[in-house]
Order: structure tokens, then sequence, then C-alpha cells
């Protein structure tokens, strides 16, 4: 069974940065697309970003020139670094990995962005 660990979430002011973190008990090379996915209250849950097993990253709209995901596989770890961080931001954020088994989240780590 994989587990995704995330951490780095917490409360930050409009204009702020945080990094989150995502640790899986598995090397992540075998996963052919990893991302980070947000769901504010009363929201539905959406894409935030991914990065492939080669390295190509893929951003929602809303986020791209302020969010940076990447990828150390020799940590096994999957980052995405939040710049200029906006209200809107605030929503539990999980890490997602696919491979040919199958698909696998993490349990969440709350990000709040408030003055």
């Amino acid at each position: 069974q994989v587990q995704l660990v995330e951490s780095g979430g917490g409360l930050v002011q409009p204009g702020g940065s945080l990094r989150l973190s995502c640790a899986a008990s598995r090397i992540i090379s075998g996963f052919h697309i990893m991302g980070w996915y947000r769901q504010a209250p009363g929201k539905e849950r959406e894409l935030v970003a991914t990065i492939s097993s080669g390295g190509i990253t893929n951003y929602v709209d809303s986020v791209k020139g302020r969010f940076t995901i990447s990828r150390d596989n020799a940590e096994n770890t999957v980052y995405l670094q939040m710049n200029s961080l906006k209200p809107e931001d605030t929503a539990v954020y999980y890490c997602n990995a696919q491979n040919w088994a199958g698909e696998y989240w993490g349990q969440g780590t709350q990000v709040t962005v408030s003055s």
C-alpha cells in the first residue's frame, strides 16, 4: 500500500509563501504522474499542479506564475512552492500519485491565507 504524507501547510498572510511537501512510502519514479489538488469549503476538489516522471509540469490557470511543483526522486518527495498567496488559495491541499496499479491520495494539509 502506498502512503503519501503531506506537510508544510499553515496560516500565512496574503502575499506570503509556503512550501508543501509530499513524502511517499515508495520510490516515486514509479509514478508517471504526481500532483497537488485542493478543496475549499463548499467547493469540489480541483487540480492545482501536476508533474510527470519526465518532469513535465501542468498548472491550473489561477496559480500560474505563483506556484511551482517539483519532485526529488532521491528523497521520494514532491513539493509545491506557493508564492504570492491569496485568500482564495485557502483550502485543504492533497497530494496525488498515479501509476499502473491505481491512484493514491494523502490525508491533506490545511492552507489558510488570511490577514
